[in-house]
């Protein structure tokens, strides 16, 4: 029974292709295939979910609808943040429909299982929701790459800012699952290098609505920061009733919030931001470009500018076209072959190259949420704090335990 109503809920939502006009056929030949497994009704919805797909048919659009003379399909379904689903849905997509090439995954957990079914499979994966270094450390794959961002580089940028700003006490805040432990690892590090100390850690279930117990062990532990090692509505959740608790008021305990995207500071509003600092690697107003996309992606989504999910998907899927071109071929080990050996240039991108471990080497950015007062336009939210580039960004790759990596 659990079966047939898996397989039924993914027939609802396999073949999301292209809009209308989007996708230009050049023959009859089979279509080039990318599939999404994303989050599309739970906690990260809006920094990845439909937006994912979305910039993955941008990324289409901007390639030119085809490639080897084959019409380039986007499928999209619902993983539902659970390891089983996804790595079911994984096989399914490329056991009966011959589907290329996998991206987003959305949680850590059901990431680490669709890689392993690319792994089995020999299909490329485009690692753009899981922000677990794992990905790239210990359970790294020859066929899975990582962009937009991971747990080291979100803990490190933050963690590295805080601490030596005299924040050098820390109490974390923990989704209970693969990328919260992660994320509070790297963090961990990170304080502790700079020489601050860890006072205590609670892990919250996914989905966690009430925060309260939490924040209360939080503020008894007398720590200077609140790591919040989690992320979409349960981060959103959290910082809600932290302000209502009072935690940060005198400036007493500072929230380091270890992932923020900018939907999820759309959705908190502007002045409950303020002043929040976060590591990304993507802003919808950092330049010309980055503008002109977020442009073309809120014909579609309104709601926000994209974030940098969005923003890792979009460069991704077009890197892979671009491979799979020079390649002549789907076949994953010539494609990723290719995608190593050449820099990925995008929209937001320039001459960036993918590691032997199959991490994409982009820059990170320290932003800050500046006051309200000082918005020049609707979603204008941030200043820049600090360029990371990204060889300080990154995990060094001899730390990382990936069996890819040669000694």
């Amino acid at each position: 029974m659990r079966r047939r109503t898996l397989l039924a809920g993914a027939a609802g939502t396999l073949p999301l292709l292209a809009a209308p006009g989007l996708l230009r056929a050049q023959s009859t030949s089979r279509p080039v295939q990318l599939g999404l497994v994303s989050d599309m009704g739970g906690p990260f919805r809006d920094v990845g979910g439909p937006g994912q797909r979305v910039a993955a048919e941008l990324a289409v659009q901007d390639f030119g609808g085809s490639v080897l003379g084959r019409q380039i399909v986007v499928r999209q379904a619902d993983g539902q943040n659970r390891a089983d689903i996804s790595a079911q849905l994984a096989r399914e997509w490329i056991d009966r429909e011959g589907v290329d090439a996998l991206a987003d995954g959305a949680a850590s957990s059901a990431g680490l299982a669709i890689q392993e079914v690319c792994r089995e499979r020999k299909r490329v994966y485009l690692i753009t929701g899981p922000a677990t270094s794992d990905m790239t450390g210990a359970r790294c794959s020859p066929y899975g790459m990582q962009f937009g961002y991971d747990t080291y580089a979100l803990s490190h940028g933050t963690a590295t800012a805080l601490t030596k700003a005299g924040g050098d006490t820390w109490f974390f805040i923990t989704a209970d699952y693969a990328f919260g432990h992660a994320l509070e690892r790297d963090a961990t590090n990170a304080v502790r290098a700079n020489g601050g100390r860890v006072l205590g850690a609670v892990k919250a279930p996914l989905n966690t609505s009430d925060f309260s117990s939490f924040l209360i062990q939080a503020r008894a532990s007398g720590a200077k920061v609140v790591g919040l090692a989690n992320a979409g509505t349960d981060l959103q959740n959290c910082v809600k009733q932290a302000a209502e608790f009072g935690l940060t008021r005198g400036g007493r305990v500072r929230m380091a919030t270890l992932l923020v995207q900018i939907p999820d500071v759309v959705s908190l509003g502007h002045q409950t931001c303020e002043g929040m600092v976060f590591t990304d690697s993507f802003y919808w107003d950092m330049s010309d470009k980055a503008r002109a996309f977020a442009a073309r992606f809120q014909q579609r989504i309104p709601q926000h500018p994209p974030g940098l999910q969005h923003a890792g998907v979009y460069g991704a899927t077009l890197h892979w076209l671009k491979a799979v071109q020079a390649a002549g071929s789907t076949d994953a080990d010539a494609v990723v072959a290719a995608m190593k050996s050449t820099p990925m240039n995008d929209m937001y991108n320039e001459n960036v190259r993918i590691r032997e471990d199959g991490r994409a080497m982009h820059r990170m950015y320290l932003w800050q949420v500046k006051p309200a007062s000082e918005a020049k336009s609707r979603f204008d939210f941030c200043r820049l704090v600090a360029d990371i580039p990204p060889e300080e960004a990154w995990r060094p790759m001899s730390e990382g335990g990936c069996p890819l990596v040669r000694s």
